[in-house]
């Protein structure tokens, strides 16, 4: 007596005709085509998950914009610092040139009474 074949899955002779491949086919599209029900709750987790995000967005403007006046109010400073400095330096520079003029004036005069003193000298002579 003949053993009976094994069935393979492969061979074309097991396959289903076209038709029923294309009825299954068709029922499992109306099956995924159904309108069902939205599940509890995914309203809810839609709108949190927008909130979330809008939050986020508004954190990282803010953040941003902290960000920049930081930034400039370090620029601000550095400006009025390095002004400051400028303005400083320009008041001892003025100090100092006024010192000079004060000492090559009292040079000056004491030049001026010793050639007077010399001339008087040389005139009594």
């Amino acid at each position: 007596m003949d053993e009976p074949k094994p069935i393979n899955e492969h061979d074309p002779m097991n396959e289903p005709e076209p038709i029923d491949r294309m009825s299954e086919f068709e029922n499992r599209l109306r099956q995924a085509i159904v309108r069902r029900p939205a599940p509890p709750g995914l309203k809810r987790r839609i709108v949190d998950q927008r909130n979330r995000r809008r939050t986020e967005r508004f954190h990282s403007r803010v953040v941003l914009w902290q960000r920049l006046a930081a930034c400039f109010v370090l620029a601000a400073a550095l400006g009025g610092g390095l002004t400051w400095r400028h303005i400083e330096e320009q008041r001892k520079g003025e100090a100092a040139r006024d010192q000079v003029l004060t000492a090559l004036r009292i040079t000056n005069h004491a030049l001026n009474e010793v050639q007077a003193r010399l001339a008087a000298r040389n005139h009594d002579e």
